[in-house]
């Protein structure tokens, strides 16, 4: 078992206080429930915890019995798409990633995932998933080619972003087979192309991009960013869901 889990992974012996030690001190608010040969028994979560204090729990009882038996896993060959797809039908926060024996190996949660494609980062289930940063989900701003988007919200149905594009810059044309856009200009004049149609738009302007449809922002201003607030509405919000057509920066 990777060394970097051993703060998510406990023993089916041990107390409810010491479950709720280092739930705290791992920050994710789950553990992993292993036998001495690492098979994974089950999950524990905070939520749980709290539900077995409703019933007069006490923290010095076990946590035999509270914790979730035939809990959710992805085996390593599942891949990233059985993950990704795992995350988007399934309410669940996190996943152990186990070997044939159900021996665990790694662990993957949701706002890792979303990072992860976020990010663009092609990884396999070996990843050191817990390398990566959670909160850049809500606060990263990733650079590109024509300025920056900052995602501010992220569920399992909506995101918004803001989109800065720099003055005589645009984004590639392309489409999405998972979301529609809503865009809001909030600064600057620019134009929206929408298959073969062209708008201008300006400080106010609101344009609906339905899923499927071609679309590209250029910014016309010769000195100030075009700045838009975008919604997406659909059903998965990874940025490996754009085709491109065109991009005058070479991203084919």
């Amino acid at each position: 078992m990777n060394n970097n889990l051993t703060l998510f992974t406990a023993s089916p012996d041990i107390s409810v206080r010491d479950a709720l030690k280092m739930i705290d001190e791992n920050k994710k608010g789950f553990l992993i429930i292993a036998d001495d040969n690492d098979a994974v028994l089950g999950t524990l979560t905070d939520g749980d915890v709290r539900r077995a204090f409703l019933k007069g729990a006490s923290v010095d009882d076990g946590i035999e019995g509270l914790y979730t038996r035939n809990s959710k896993f992805l085996k390593q060959s599942d891949g990233i798409p059985k993950a990704t797809e795992m995350f988007k039908s399934e309410s669940i926060k996190f996943l152990p990633i186990v070997d044939e024996e159900t021996r665990l190996l790694n662990i993957i949660t949701k706002n890792q995932m979303h990072a992860l494609l976020l990010q663009d980062i092609h990884a396999d289930l070996e990843y050191d998933f817990m390398s990566l940063d959670e909160g850049i989900v809500d606060y990263e701003i990733f650079q590109r080619p024509w300025g920056f988007y900052k995602t501010t919200v992220m569920n399992d149905y909506f995101q918004f972003k803001i989109i800065s594009v720099n003055p005589k810059s645009q984004l590639s044309l392309q489409s999405h087979n998972h979301r529609e856009e809503h865009w809001i200009v909030a600064h600057g004049v620019g134009t929206v192309q929408i298959d073969q149609s062209i708008i201008d738009v300006h400080c106010g302007s609101s344009v609906f991009i339905p899923k499927g449809a071609k679309h590209r922002l250029t910014n016309k201003g010769d000195k100030e960013s075009l700045i838009v607030t975008e919604v997406q509405i659909g059903d998965y919000f990874g940025e490996d869901d754009i085709i491109r057509y065109e991009d005058i920066y070479g991203r084919m």
